[in-house]
């Protein structure tokens, strides 16, 4: 019986694990989605960061990529940034790749 209950505790401590790693590369998808935007923005600096930070915290509105997505193209939209629907959601995909490898190597 004790086999059982350390193999539970294992695949529980892992499910932690692997939500931590999940979450941590989605804010980090989301800074770094957030910088890229900010340059198409003509964002440099602290003003840069500062937006990266918005884009993150657009992110706990609602589950899912969408409120992340919305934010960036409403705020494209307002400065007159032509970039498509899809070149955002294509780079969200390519972030997340990256943040991905960025998160494993600590």
């Amino acid at each position: 019986m004790a086999s059982m209950k350390d193999r539970e505790d294992a695949f529980e401590k892992k499910f932690v694990h692997d939500e931590e790693l999940k979450f941590k590369a989605m804010a980090r998808r989301n800074k770094l989605l957030g910088l890229w935007a900010a340059e198409k923005l003509g964002k440099t600096g602290s003003d840069a960061d500062a937006y990266a930070v918005e884009v993150v915290n657009a992110d706990f509105e609602e589950a899912g990529d969408e409120d992340v997505f919305r934010k960036v193209r409403r705020d494209f939209d307002a400065a007159g940034v032509e970039q498509s629907d899809h070149q955002i959601r294509r780079t969200m995909e390519e972030l997340l790749a990256v943040a991905i490898e960025q998160v494993k190597q600590g």
